[in-house]
């Protein structure tokens, strides 16, 4: 399969692109590129996909916004107090999950310059949708891609989950700490391109990183969200699953809780909060702070989270 790891930017002369073919397990680089004004994202990877009855595409941005932030701005006027919480208005539950689990925390896509990389991103798959004549979906099971789809990755979350230099070589100064992380990823991916290639910029280094967060989700080894609903409204950053110390435990209330490091129960709807006595707590949680349940106010929340989870036992 043709994959292709896209390092995106509001300017294409800051925009990353590596070029990989995954089979059986193995994801051979075979491209790696810098894109300009003349060289643009959109045309070199339209290019690169002509022709192919299925493709993945990786993208370092964030593909959606926070739900909490659609609930809070789609009646609210100047003035009006604000009653979902900060964390929850900018952040999604995916940038929470990787916080918790992998120790790094996606810019605030609600909050953030990081806004107009997401309007960037969008704005390049609407070209590739056109140029190509195809849907492009966001791709939810690595083992039925049909067509040319795509996943969300975070390098910084690739590389922290093996334990690989995941900061300090973006800057033009610091090409030995690409070399570092060139050699790593040489050890895991096929490479049919140069150390100077990938290490050009920080850019292109994390183009090459997006192939290797591709194959952890082709090679199904990335955790998916628990909860898809949610996940197709703002979007899911893709990392290994060894990395995610969350394993399931039978007997629970719910075949979705799993135990928490120390004892107790997180939260079987965004995998962040312990429940010490499980599960006492909910509710409050569920009505304010969980990012991984629906609805617009607190009533609304807990309902949802008492029907999956509880099973209106409660």
């Amino acid at each position: 399969m043709r994959v292709v790891g896209l390092d995106c930017a509001t300017d294409d002369e800051r925009i990353g692109l590596a070029l990989g073919e995954h089979d059986a397990g193995v994801m051979r680089v075979t491209h790696v590129t810098a894109c300009s004004r003349e060289r643009t994202a959109a045309a070199t990877v339209a290019k690169w996909l002509s022709g192919s009855k299925c493709g993945l595409l990786a993208i370092v941005a964030p593909l959606g916004w926070p739900a909490g932030l659609r609930t809070a701005l789609e009646t609210h006027k100047a003035g009006d107090a604000i009653a979902v919480e900060s964390h929850l208005m900018f952040r999604r539950q995916t940038d929470l999950f990787v916080q918790a689990h992998i120790g790094k925390t996606p810019l605030d896509v609600g909050a953030d310059r990081i806004a107009r990389t997401a309007h960037a991103a969008l704005r390049i798959l609407g070209k590739l949708r056109t140029e190509l004549e195809l849907q492009i979906p966001l791709c939810w099971n690595s083992e039925d891609v049909r067509s040319v789809e795509v996943i969300e990755v975070y390098p910084a979350a690739t590389l922290s989950a093996r334990s690989i230099r995941s900061s300090g070589y973006k800057k033009p100064e610091q090409s030995l700490a690409r070399q570092e992380i060139a050699a790593a990823l040489d050890v895991v991916l096929t490479l049919d391109v140069t150390s100077a290639d990938i290490t050009a910029t920080g850019d292109t280094l994390d183009s090459v990183v997006c192939l290797l967060a591709a194959k952890d989700f082709l090679d199904g080894r990335a955790v998916p969200p628990e909860n898809r609903v949610l996940a197709s409204l703002e979007g899911w950053i893709w990392v290994p699953a060894d990395a995610v110390k969350l394993k399931r435990r039978a007997g629970t209330p719910s075949d979705d809780v799993a135990p928490a490091a120390g004892g107790g129960v997180m939260c079987p709807a965004c995998g962040l909060k312990n429940f010490k006595s499980w599960p006492s707590g909910w509710d409050a949680h569920a009505a304010h702070r969980c990012p991984g349940v629906q609805g617009a106010t607190p009533a609304e929340r807990k309902n949802d989270f008492r029907d999956r989870f509880l099973h209106g036992r409660i």
